[in-house]
């Protein structure tokens, strides 16, 4: 099959540090190349893959150097779009809303992976006006927002299983990994690690507009010795993090999509004590790869309970159920959902209940054909 991934400008594929998504693309870019598939690349020039690279902008956005215009670069990724899109049997995007007016008009195969939130006003609007544009959603609770969407599937995040060596030994630290912004939980975090006495290591980006944030709430709790901060991690500092911490805290205040930073950790053997929030129920098993809390209070009862985890039991878990080898396989049989839906001009499944009560017996007979 001939694939195109379409990544996101901001930053490379792979990331040179922060960047969940770009990550993901790398990861399933280069697992399908070893399903067999032709896969081509559209991306910004510093990115590094086995696949074909279309380089749509010299430099990543975010750490480019001068800083460039992200509007001209999204043109430019546009038109390249529009030249190559017939070269695919799918085009595979996750670049939001960008290229629906585009890729709709081309008469192609091609599907939006939504990593983002959609729970913001607006969002209904542009569903409404794309109705036949298919999307993958990245854990069922993501979906919520948007019933009406025209989901094709859910595909849960996967990374190589090699990429994370796990630790069975017991952790020193609690760990934090993530965007220091308030709907993370940073000052939760600071809060539940010193109810419990222990240490907590942040390692987290610092997005320009939480710096007024992180100067106010977070710094001045930054001692260096029991709250310690040591920035972005690149991937094999990640792993010398995650797999020595205790616990991963993950006190979120907002639907996490997904929630990267979860199976990473469970990739190292290193149990999540994660707020009952978005995709949190989904990707963690409450007494196996770590607890689901709705408290800060439950949060430091939990970690008293962490030394009856399996910490190989964990790791088992991950490779079970979120390795990129799954997540590639995943892709690809929704990939061939689609081709068939383009192939025969059904554009959406519709559910039967719907189609019943608008039209009839009539609805179930069209809907079986």
């Amino acid at each position: 099959m001939r694939i195109a991934q379409v990544a996101p400008l901001a930053e490379s594929v792979p990331p040179r540090l922060y960047g969940g998504t770009e990550r993901v693309i790398a990861w399933l870019t280069e697992e399908l190349i070893e399903l067999g598939h032709q896969v081509t690349l559209i991306a910004s020039g510093d990115s590094h893959t086995r696949a074909d690279l279309i380089a749509a902008w010299p430099r990543a956005l975010r750490l480019g150097r001068p800083r460039s215009d992200p509007l001209a670069a999204q043109t430019v990724l546009l038109d390249l779009m529009a030249d190559h899109a017939k070269d695919f049997d799918v085009v595979h995007c996750h670049t939001d809303w960008l290229h629906l007016p585009l890729l709709s008009r081309l008469n192609v195969p091609f599907v939006t992976t939504l990593h983002g939130r959609l729970d913001l006003p607006g969002l209904p609007k542009i569903v409404e006006r794309f109705p036949n544009a298919p999307f993958i959603s990245i854990s069922e609770n993501q979906r919520i927002p948007l019933p009406g969407a025209n989901w094709l599937g859910t595909v849960y995040h996967g990374l190589p299983s090699e990429s994370l060596s796990p630790s069975f030994k017991a952790g020193k630290y609690l760990a934090f990994l993530g965007r220091l912004t308030p709907d993370k939980g940073p000052e939760a975090a600071i809060r539940i690690a010193r109810e419990s006495g222990l240490p907590l290591r942040i390692a987290a980006k610092v997005p320009r507009s939480e710096k007024g944030y992180f100067k106010e709430k977070i710094a001045p709790l930054v001692d260096g010795n029991n709250v310690e901060l040591s920035g972005e991690v690149n991937d094999k500092s990640k792993e010398d993090f995650l797999a020595n911490a205790i616990a991963l805290i993950f006190p979120i205040d907002w639907p996490e999509p997904f929630g990267l930073v979860m199976i990473e950790a469970i990739a190292c053997g290193t149990p999540v004590i994660a707020f009952a929030r978005g995709s949190v129920p989904e990707v963690i098993e409450d007494g196996v790869t770590g607890f689901i809390v709705k408290t800060e209070d439950e949060a430091v009862n939990a970690i008293k309970r962490l030394p009856k985890l399996d910490r190989r039991r964990i790791r088992m878990a991950f490779e079970q159920k979120f390795t990129a080898r799954q997540m590639a396989e995943n892709y690809v049989r929704h990939y061939q959902l689609l081709l068939h839906r383009f192939s025969t001009g059904i554009h959406r499944e519709i559910e039967p209940a719907s189609v019943q009560g608008r039209f009839g017996q009539l609805g179930q007979l069209t809907n079986s054909n």
